[in-house]
């Protein structure tokens, strides 16, 4: 199940606000039964109800599994510096290398 805070970003990203909106303008409390929104100070977007909060549930799934996948992936990468004597090295190794964490953790 994606969280509340997964769900409320990305329908702030489909009414054209950014993460900083949430940020600054949104609270959200555990009442014991699970999140919810305490206080919603978006200027220009109402409040979404729980319907529409629902609907983006398969999407929070999928946006949740795809930033463990980035996370898995970015520290399999290892250090930028490291890469780059890699790349002037042996680019065909280091492409290889890459293209072998990607499918070893594919996106949704």
């Amino acid at each position: 199940m994606a969280r509340l805070y997964t769900k409320v970003k990305l329908y702030l990203e489909a009414n054209s606000k950014t993460i900083a909106e949430f940020d600054s303008n949104i609270t959200l409390q555990n009442d014991g039964a699970g999140d919810v929104i305490k206080t919603w100070n978006v200027s220009g977007l109402a409040e979404p109800t729980a319907e529409q909060i629902a609907t983006y549930e398969s999407a929070g799934n999928t946006e949740e599994t795809n930033v463990g996948v980035r996370e898995t992936r970015k520290a399999a990468y290892g250090d930028i510096g490291d890469q780059l004597d890699e790349i002037l090295k042996d680019i065909d190794a280091w492409k290889t290398r890459i293209q072998a964490i990607k499918d070893a953790n594919p996106k949704s």
